[in-house]
């Protein structure tokens, strides 16, 4: 068995994303509990491995040419440990472009955008004094909305996002889709997301991975 990647982490819909890859590729890891309330992920040792002070992050012992190497942002730690197992990326050319742009999408698109609507419709208005902003609140749910469509219409030509095929592109996107009731969303016209999202969360790797530290969420 390889030496277990050090995984950083804490649970959230971007750290899902990297322990339920690990968990459906069966690589050992061990987890860093990165407890961004705290500030965890401003420390200088955890710097040195993800100088943008965010989460998740891994080093792998058994890096390129045998020596370790230090990864940080999510999409880059998806297409490293594809590339290493040859796995959950496709079999052909077209395959990896297919999941290429879906990773970017989640990556430059979803996550912000879903992000930023669970900021503004569950936690500013919570502030002390409450940041209860309209013109945010509807922006950011609408926007989502609209990417669930797009998502939601490429699940109807196909079983899983970049095919016919589980990959990379669904560890990522999952998360975040799967918070689909804190970002206001609806399923209610979106019957291909909402088949993908009760396929996605029956697999074992899935569960594992959404269930690592899952006691610490707030």
């Amino acid at each position: 068995m390889s030496t277990p990647i050090d995984l950083y982490y804490w649970p959230t819909p971007n750290g899902w994303k990297i322990s339920i890859c690990l968990e459906e590729m069966g690589l050992p890891y061990t987890t860093h509990l990165i407890n961004i309330g705290k500030g965890d992920q401003f420390d200088p040792e955890f710097l040195k491995i993800a100088p943008n002070n965010r989460m998740p992050a891994i080093t792998d012992p058994d890096g390129p040419d045998g020596a370790p190497v230090s990864i940080f942002e999510s999409g880059a730690i998806l297409q490293y440990l594809a590339r290493k197992t040859g796995t959950f990326c496709g079999e052909t050319e077209r395959d990896r472009i297919a999941v290429d742009q879906w990773l970017m999408w989640q990556m430059g698109g979803l996550g912000p955008m879903a992000g930023q609507a669970h900021h503004f419709l569950k936690f500013a208005p919570k502030f002390d004094p409450p940041q209860d902003i309209p013109y945010a609140k509807d922006r950011y749910r609408t926007e989502t909305g609209r990417l669930y469509g797009v998502l939601d219409r490429q699940l109807a030509l196909h079983e899983f996002i970049a095919g016919d095929f589980i990959s990379i592109a669904d560890f990522s996107i999952w998360g975040w889709a799967s918070l689909w009731e804190g970002q206001q969303q609806t399923l209610d016209d979106k019957p291909h997301m909402a088949r993908w999202l009760e396929t996605m969360g029956a697999r074992k790797g899935v569960q594992a991975g959404r269930a690592l530290y899952a006691e610490l969420r707030r």
